[in-house]
């Protein structure tokens, strides 16, 4: 009998360290909507701010943020993001459970709802997952004195052309210091994240926050001046790592919690 309880003893207090040893990371949603015209993106915004994003915050979800591509960017007008922090996977289910059954999110957001098929608010939604980097492993809200209408977030997505040499350059960020430079140079990113599912993969993406168009600019010429950055990005362990990428200049909508 002692035996059997000092074995039982032993197996508790192994996984409690093991627990105490792992670094929970957020899980991250992105809804990426497309729209083809003006009173489509007029219908999903009044969706998301009237509708959607009071539902998450009652559901849980109380740090939601929406952005739009700047004016000069060839996207504007026709996409919005939208990024939803999850602390496990489970929320992804149990949220949005809640939400469908919010009676003022069925009635705030009934025009969204209850669109026509020859009429509908979007062309397309796409939903990506992501799983936090180790280097960051929950998201961060930054604090600009400027004006919201003058804020920058600029997301960015990384393809591998394979899975092998899409880890390296997930090691690339964590392990090999791009995280850390970005760090030291103030970029102050909103997430870093590789997408478990999603229309492009293998795959990771990031999004780092400026106070405005300038801002962006200066850290970006520091960034590719910096010695750092120049000995990191030849070394050959991390060559050909990155495939393809994407990149939008956003502003953050005057509704947006972040």
């Amino acid at each position: 009998m002692k035996s059997k309880k000092a074995l039982f003893g032993f197996i508790l207090l192994t996984i409690l360290f093991s627990s105490v040893g792992a670094i929970a990371r957020d899980y991250y949603q992105i809804k990426v909507y497309t729209l083809e015209n003006k009173a489509q993106e007029n219908m999903v915004d009044a969706y998301l701010e009237d509708a959607y994003l009071p539902a998450l915050h009652r559901a849980g979800i109380k740090t939601v943020g929406v952005f739009k591509p700047v004016e000069e960017d060839p996207a504007v007008g026709t996409k919005i993001f939208v990024f939803i922090p999850l602390k496990n996977l489970g929320q992804l289910e149990t949220v949005e459970d809640k939400v469908i059954k919010d009676k003022e999110y069925l009635k705030n957001g009934q025009a969204y709802l209850d669109a026509k098929h020859d009429n509908p608010p979007y062309v397309r939604i796409e939903s990506i997952l992501l799983r936090a980097f180790e280097n960051q492993p929950e998201f961060f809200v930054p604090k600009y004195d400027t004006p919201k209408s003058d804020h920058i977030f600029e997301l960015r997505s990384y393809q591998g052309p394979t899975e092998k040499l899409w880890r390296q350059k997930v090691h690339m960020f964590n392990k090999g210091g791009e995280c850390a430079l970005f760090k030291k140079l103030v970029f102050s990113a909103v997430f870093y994240g590789e997408v478990l599912s999603g229309s492009a993969m293998p795959n990771l993406m990031y999004m780092t926050s400026f106070s405005d168009r300038k801002s962006n600019k200066e850290h970006w010429d520091a960034f590719r001046d910096h010695p750092d950055w120049n000995a990191l990005k030849d070394k050959p362990e991390y060559a050909n790592t990155v495939s393809h990428i994407d990149k939008w200049l956003c502003h953050p909508t005057a509704y947006s919690d972040i």
